[in-house]
C-alpha cells in the first residue's frame, strides 16, 4: 500500500544524513534567489493583481518585489504559496531532479514557507526536514511513473509538486499517519499541469499551483476531511491513472524511501531555459570565447551552425522563432545564438527585446539541429561552418550543472546575487545570500524571511 507507506515514512521521519541535509541547504539556497529573481516578472504581476482582491490574512510573505504591486509583502498563506511558486520557476531557473525533469523545490518551499511563517516558530531545522520529506515524496511519485506520464503531456513539477506539498505541510502541522494519507489522496485529485502551457505564463502557475494545492490538501486534512486510503496505487487511483502506458512503479520506488535520497541528486542550472538546451549553449558559449580570443574569427564570419542533440532537445526546444522570452526557454536556437553572441545566457539574455533583436534573429537563423540517439542528455557536437572555410567543433559530455559538472557553493552564489541584485540591489543581495545560506540554523526562519524581500 504506497498511500500508507509514504504517509507512515514522512510522518515518522526524524532525522538525514548530513550529505541530504547539506542538498537541502543548496536547493532552498537556490530556490530564494531565483524566487526574488522571478518576483517581478509580468507573470506574477499579472497573478497579483487579479487575484489580491482574494488575499485573506496577510501571514506569509511574498518573496523579493511583490510589494510593488500594491502595499503590502504579505498575502494569506494560500495565495503566497501561490505567487512564490509562480515566481520561482517564471525564469526556469530553479533546480532540476535529472532522473524525471522535476524541479523539485518549487512546489515544497513555496507551501511549507508560507505555513511555516503562519503557524509561527519554526526552526531552520525542522524547515530543512519538511523540505526534503515533501521533495523526496514528489520525486518518487515521478520516477514511479517516469516516462510515460510526461512522455503523454503531463508537466511532471506540478503534477507531483501537489503531493510534495501537502506531505511537506502536512509534516509541518503534524498531523497523524491516517491524516497524512488523506493529505496525499486530497493532493494526488487535484493533477495540475500540461506541457502545452509551455512558452506561455501558465507554466509558472504550475508550480504555483500544486504549492497552493498541497497546501489547501494538508489543511482539509487536518480538518478531519477524508480521501481514499488506497489514494495513489489503486486500480483507479493516481498512479494508473496518469501513467501514460509506463507500468507504474509505486511500491518499487516507496520502498527506498529514506535508503535513496533523491534530493542528492538534485540539479541546479546555470541557464534560465529548458534543461535540455544547456550542452548547446555551454558549447556556444566556448565558442564566443574562442573567437574572441583569435584575430583570425569573427563572428560575422558565421556561416552554418549545426548541432547534433540528444532527441529530447528537438522534441522540447525546437522553437526556432520565439516571439518572447518565455518562449525563447524552449528554444536551442536562441540559447545557441545568445551564447554565440554575448558569451553568456542569464535572464538578460531571455528579455523580449532580446528575443526580437535583429543580430540575435540573424545567427539564430544559421543554427540546425539534428537529432542524435546515442548522445546523452546533456551531451552536444557542435560544428560551426566560417566562411573563410574554417570549421569550429565543440563537443560537451557533460553540461555545466550536470551532476558529473555541478555547479559549486560559489556559483550558486554568484547566480543567487545577479538574480537578487536586479530586485534588492547588491547590498541586499547580499545580506540575502547570507541569510539563505545559514537560514538551517536559525532558531526561527522568521529572522530571515524580511530580508528576502524589498
Amino acid at each position: 500500500m504506497a498511500t500508507k507507506a509514504l504517509a507512515q515514512w514522512a510522518v515518522n521521519l526524524t532525522t538525514m544524513p548530513s550529505s541530504t541535509r547539506a542538498a537541502a541547504v543548496r536547493s532552498l539556497y537556490n530556490y530564494i534567489g531565483v524566487a526574488i529573481g522571478g518576483s517581478n516578472h509580468p507573470a506574477v504581476r499579472k497573478a497579483y493583481l487579479a487575484l489580491s482582491p482574494l488575499f485573506g490574512r496577510p501571514t506569509s510573505s511574498l518573496l523579493g518585489a511583490q510589494d510593488s504591486f500594491s502595499n503590502s509583502s504579505r498575502a494569506d498563506p494560500e495565495h503566497a504559496s501561490l505567487l512564490n511558486g509562480i515566481a520561482s520557476h517564471v525564469h526556469d531557473f530553479d533546480d532540476t531532479h535529472l532522473a524525471t525533469i522535476i524541479h523539485p523545490t518549487g512546489p515544497v518551499a513555496s507551501a511549507v514557507l508560507a505555513w511555516a511563517e503562519h503557524q509561527g516558530r519554526v526552526s531552520g531545522d525542522e524547515l530543512l526536514l519538511v523540505l526534503v520529506a515533501g521533495i523526496e515524496a514528489s520525486c518518487k511519485l515521478g520516477l514511479s511513473v517516469w516516462p510515460g506520464h510526461y512522455d503523454i503531456g503531463w508537466h511532471i513539477t506540478s503534477t507531483t509538486g501537489a503531493v510534495g506539498a501537502a506531505v511537506g505541510v502536512g509534516k509541518l502541522m503534524g498531523l497523524t499517519e491516517v491524516q497524512m494519507a488523506h493529505a496525499i489522496g486530497l493532493a494526488a485529485v487535484q493533477v495540475t499541469g500540461l506541457r502545452e502551457m509551455f512558452g506561455s505564463d501558465t507554466k509558472s502557475f504550475h508550480p504555483g499551483r500544486a504549492a497552493s494545492n498541497g497546501l489547501l490538501a494538508a489543511l482539509l486534512a487536518r480538518g478531519a476531511y477524508t480521501s481514499s486510503s488506497s489514494a495513489l496505487e489503486a486500480k483507479r487511483g493516481w498512479a494508473n491513472v496518469v501513467a501514460g502506458g509506463s507500468t507504474p512503479r509505486l511500491d518499487e520506488l516507496v520502498a527506498t524511501l529514506g535508503e535513496m535520497w533523491e534530493i542528492e541528486t538534485n540539479s541546479f542550472k546555470p541557464f534560465p531555459c529548458g534543461i535540455v538546451c544547456h550542452p548547446a549553449i555551454d558549447a556556444a558559449i566556448q565558442c564566443h570565447h574562442e573567437i574572441a580570443n583569435s584575430h583570425e574569427l569573427c563572428l560575422s564570419d558565421i556561416e552554418a551552425l549545426e548541432l547534433l542533440v540528444h532527441p529530447l532537445v528537438v522534441e522540447l526546444t525546437s522553437k526556432d522563432t520565439p516571439r518572447d522570452g518565455l518562449e525563447a526557454k524552449f528554444s536551442v536556437f536562441h540559447g545557441c545564438a545568445v551564447g554565440l553572441l554575448y558569451g553568456r545566457a542569464g535572464p538578460a539574455e531571455y528579455a523580449d527585446d532580446i528575443v526580437t533583436s535583429k543580430e540575435v534573429i540573424s545567427i539564430r537563423n544559421k543554427v540546425g539541429i539534428m537529432a542524435d540517439t546515442t548522445l546523452g542528455a546533456d551531451e552536444v557536437h557542435l560544428n560551426m561552418k566560417l566562411k573563410n572555410g574554417v570549421v569550429l567543433k565543440k563537443h560537451i559530455l557533460h553540461a555545466v550543472g550536470s551532476l558529473q559538472a555541478p555547479m559549486t557553493d560559489d556559483q550558486l552564489t554568484t547566480k543567487f546575487l545577479c538574480e537578487a541584485s536586479r530586485v534588492l540591489g547588491k547590498d541586499g543581495a547580499k545580506r540575502a545570500s547570507n541569510a539563505a545560506w545559514k537560514i538551517g540554523d536559525l532558531e526561527d526562519i522568521a529572522e530571515a524571511l524580511p530580508l528576502f524581500k524589498r
